[in-house]
């Protein structure tokens, strides 16, 4: 039951690292070149500023600055799924109704 806990937490964690993700680059879409002003884009900012220094930690130098919010996505997409993956796996050995 812990590992159902675990997993659902990073798989949560994952998803709002996502969506915060998207809501900054849609904003920043918006607001164009005064998007370092804006508040909410500074919140996401915030929120997803430890996964972009991960991403960048972990990523080869070869990878410019500007894709590295891409790489991050993706990263987090991977992580994701394999979230997603692992609780199916867990839901079906244990129950369905263990998963609720």
């Amino acid at each position: 039951m812990l590992t159902l806990t675990l997993v659902s937490t990073a798989k949560m964690v994952a998803e709002i690292a996502l969506l915060s993700l998207a809501g900054q680059w849609l904003l920043g879409l918006l607001a164009g070149n005064k998007r370092s002003s804006n508040l909410f884009y500074q919140v996401l900012s915030i929120m997803t500023r430890p996964f972009v220094r991960l991403a960048r930690a972990i990523s080869p130098s070869l990878v410019l600055d500007r894709h590295v919010p891409l790489v991050t996505f993706l990263m987090l997409s991977f992580v994701w799924l394999i979230c997603l993956l692992a609780k199916v796996r867990i839901c079906v050995q244990v129950g369905m109704e263990m998963c609720r």
